[in-house]
């Protein structure tokens, strides 16, 4: 029997997990909450599923799990609703913006024996799993340093950054948990720089555009991440991993993998231009995952925990950018 799904929010992410679901064996969308009407009714007739209310999503016998593409402050409170009506929890990062809410959140997550899994795209990617197999089979020997660069074509609306809580919540976040993920210890301390290079609009909201962060481990280990706001060349994302044996790298994905030669020298096709078209398999990956642990009774892949650690670096990374200095993550958490 399928894993019935209820989709709360169509918007941008939350078409692309009803896609995923429609993409992945063994799960089906049977209902839908979503404000817009107009949205709601074209999503129902694309995937034949039903038009709810969330509490009735809550209280429906013919649903088992849930994908949360709601606003962020939503979030925490959606998560414990369902997770008290015995439905799989899938969110979208992050939890919450407040890290005591959500620790609370969790608590309530654990009391009720709910299962949580936070939607970290990128360690579904095929090329950074391919890239994380090699470090985990010693290829490269030890992890030494970690390279992360993402840069997005352009900023988001000024109403996004507004509630986005700001480029190391809402960007960085990502990459924050990719570093965790290939570090293989947690980090111990945060040394962040952070300017307005790209809209000084985004500034006067209170948010950055441009941001490096150092992280460091207890062994000395080290990932260095830099963000932008703006890359006239598409959408970038690549990774670098350096160990004691070697090294192993993830490049940018282009809207063709192929390369032309001609009198002016080597072309290649553009990079991908959209988060949604870059990571499209990583999302259907990532459901595939979370279906499967479902069936298995395991644990998810990508958990409440990760949420919360990636959070509290986006913490220290605020921090050290407010007080110049490095920060232990001993004084977030």
């Amino acid at each position: 029997m399928p894993v019935r799904f209820g989709l709360l929010g169509a918007g941008r992410i939350g078409q692309v997990h009803a896609t995923a679901i429609s993409a992945v064996r063994g799960a089906r969308l049977g209902a839908l909450a979503e404000p817009v009407a107009e949205v709601a009714a074209r999503m129902a007739d694309e995937y034949g599923c039903d038009l709810r209310s969330i509490d009735e999503i809550a209280s429906s016998d013919d649903i088992d799990a849930v994908i949360i593409c709601t606003p962020t402050d939503t979030h925490a409170d959606l998560i414990e609703q369902f997770c008290r009506a015995g439905k799989a929890v899938f969110c979208e990062k992050p939890i919450d913006l407040d890290i005591t809410r959500v620790r609370a959140c969790l608590d309530v997550v654990n009391e009720t024996g709910g299962t949580l899994m936070l939607g970290f795209q990128r360690r579904f990617d095929p090329d950074f799993n391919a890239l994380k197999q090699a470090i985990d089979a010693g290829k490269i020997g030890k992890v030494e340093m970690v390279t992360l660069t993402s840069r997005d074509p352009g900023p988001p609306p000024y109403a996004y950054i507004e509630r986005s809580g700001g480029i190391f919540r809402d960007m960085m976040i990502h990459d924050f948990d990719v570093a965790r993920w290939l570090l293989g210890e947690e980090v111990e301390t945060v040394q962040a720089a952070a300017s307005v290079l790209v809209d000084p609009e985004i500034g006067r909201l209170g948010d950055f555009d441009s941001a490096n962060v150092i992280l460091t481990t207890a062994s000395g280990r080290q990932c260095t991440i830099t963000n932008s706001r703006r890359a006239t060349y598409g959408y970038d994302q690549r990774i670098e991993v350096h160990g004691s044996a070697g090294a192993v790298a993830a490049e940018n994905t282009h809207a063709a993998r192929i390369e032309l030669a001609d009198s002016t020298g080597y072309l290649r096709p553009p990079l991908q231009d959209f988060f949604m078209t870059r990571y499209q398999s990583a999302y259907a990956a990532e459901i595939a995952a979370f279906v499967a642990c479902l069936a298995d009774g395991t644990p998810p892949p990508t958990t409440g925990e990760d949420g919360l650690q990636a959070l509290a670096l986006a913490e220290a990374a605020l921090l050290s950018v407010a007080e110049g200095r490095r920060i232990s993550l001993s004084e977030i958490l």
